[in-house]
């Protein structure tokens, strides 16, 4: 079965991030074509061009706009300008897909990518300017668009992590018993709830909340729940007379999924609507630094593609799909090329990139899009360099 795709040169194409699961990208309007054609010529400098940068490229199964510009590029992160993209006014981007060829085109002391060599497959307008023309192709159905990251790694991370500006998990409903008197749950079996104000069909399950801290201040800057799993709420509470006394009847819940062993004192959040929103990334408009203050899961350290938590949140300005550079400490080393043996500090160097994906008031959750050498609590983090 065919289906017809909207394929459109230049930085109309290339905008291109998913829309929400269900959304209709089709067609572009004409403000986000005059937007395209005002940005489609921007570009970036061919000295931000990788030194191996080929003249193109052709998309497969697996690609993401980051890794494709990665081939092009110095700095990946900045596939927007090398699309010619405005992420500000074009909301709706469209989309590519395995199969298609990519062209670097470079004019004028600067380099754009089109879906045709020399950018032939548009118009040129009476001022010489290059007019950008939809057309028509067809892909099967089976063809995924090409996504702006590793999505796979942050999908599921978007319901787990939750990140509450007081530890308001203490007043959430709770298990408070389970079948046959068991502590542990397993997949499948039920237990028992109370607090339960307004009735949800699915619940995602927590452990006890703990506390991140600021690295330098000590500050709580939010608390951290630990997911464990999904459950279903298979009955609504009540209550009943036992020897004339007024008893609750806890509601009923079960175990639909697990991600950590489940039990009693464990809390309920419902289940939010899931988030495919796909990130376009940007650099801070300002100067924004901070440090790493968690890495999430149990490890001590973390390397490419795991997550870390940040020490700054919306309230300082950082938002999804800000690119950010992690920092090595310089070392303090001894100057053995004299007598005296001085001590001397090295000066910190960048070695790695996080990519925003999740932001609290006062917290982000960052994906670590590469890095060096291993990332540990403390490490510092800055705009991109």
């Amino acid at each position: 079965m065919k289906s017809l795709r909207l394929s459109l040169t230049a930085a109309a194409l290339a905008c291109a991030y998913a829309l929400p699961a269900g959304a209709n990208p089709y067609p572009i309007t004409e403000d986000q074509r005059a937007t395209a054609e005002r940005v489609a010529q921007a570009g970036v400098p061919l000295d931000e061009l990788a030194p191996n940068a080929p003249d193109s490229h052709t998309v497969k199964r697996g690609d993401t706009l980051w890794a494709i510009s990665s081939i092009f590029l110095k700095s990946p992160w900045r596939w927007p300008e090398l699309w010619g993209m405005n992420r500000q006014q074009i909301a709706n981007p469209h989309l590519i897909y395995p199969g298609q060829t990519l062209y670097l085109v470079k004019r004028d002391g600067r380099a754009t990518l089109q879906m045709s060599p020399g950018g032939s497959s548009a118009a040129a307008g009476e001022s010489g300017d290059v007019v950008l023309t939809p057309r028509v192709r067809t892909t099967d159905l089976a063809d995924n668009p090409v996504a702006a990251i590793p999505q796979h790694l942050i999908e599921p991370f978007l319901n787990e992590a939750i990140v509450l500006d007081s530890d308001e998990l203490a007043a959430a409903p709770r298990i408070v018993a389970a079948q046959e008197g068991r502590v542990m749950l397993s997949q499948g079996e039920s237990a028992y709830v109370r607090g339960i104000q307004q009735p949800m069909s699915s619940y995602r399950v927590f452990r006890s909340a703990k506390p991140l801290r600021d690295f330098e201040t000590k500050e709580v800057l939010g608390y951290e729940s630990v997911y464990l799993g999904t459950a279903d709420l298979t009955r609504l509470g009540g209550e009943t007379l036992n020897q004339g006394d007024k008893l609750e009847v806890p509601a009923t819940i079960t175990v639909r999924q697990m991600r950590q062993e489940i039990g009693v004192g464990d809390r309920l959040a419902p289940v939010p609507t899931r988030n495919y929103s796909r990130y376009v990334p940007h650099a801070p408009g300002k100067p924004l630094g901070g440090r790493i203050i968690s890495v999430y899961g149990d490890a001590i350290t973390a390397g490419q593609n795991q997550i870390v938590a940040l020490n700054r949140g919306s309230a300082d300005g950082l938002e999804r799909g800000h690119v950010l550079s992690l920092w090595r400490a310089g070392r303090v080393v001894k100057d053995r090329t004299d007598n005296r043996n001085e001590a001397v500090q090295l000066p910190d160097e960048a070695h790695g990139v996080l990519f925003v994906f999740q932001t609290f008031k006062r917290v982000s959750y960052a994906l670590i899009i590469s890095v060096k050498e291993p990332v540990s609590t403390g490490d510092r983090f800055s705009e991109p360099r």
